[in-house]
């Protein structure tokens, strides 16, 4: 039974690392959970004066129902496409253990190309 009613879809991905032939890492994202929710804006900023080019900065928060599977995923690499943006995840927080909801805090990431 959904509990967030919301209207934005999120895919969260997480992180495998291999060194390849010459020893260099890759790095492959890979699509774990899809998840519909809210997204929020925390803060934000856009610096342009500072570095005379349009710099966001911003950080989100996206609420969605409990789900385990995105719960264990808290001490691993992840991030969040939401939209076509790409977001780092910082926290994933399950509030006063209830499992209701998740609050997924997120940070934007400049330059999507992954």
């Amino acid at each position: 039974m959904r509990k967030v009613k919301g209207n934005t879809l999120c895919v969260i991905q997480t992180k495998t690392s291999e060194t390849n032939a010459i020893g260099e890492t890759v790095n492959t994202w890979t699509d774990t959970v899809l998840v519909q929710g809210v997204l929020g804006l925390q803060s934000g900023d856009s610096k342009r004066p500072v570095y005379n080019a349009k710099i966001e900065e911003s950080t989100h928060v996206f609420v969605c129902d409990y789900i385990d599977t995105i719960y264990d995923l808290a001490d691993q690499d992840v991030r969040c496409i939401i939209k076509g943006k790409m977001y780092d995840v910082m926290l994933i927080d399950n509030p006063d253990e209830l499992n209701y909801h998740l609050e997924i805090y997120l940070k934007l990431v400049g330059g999507q190309n992954g």
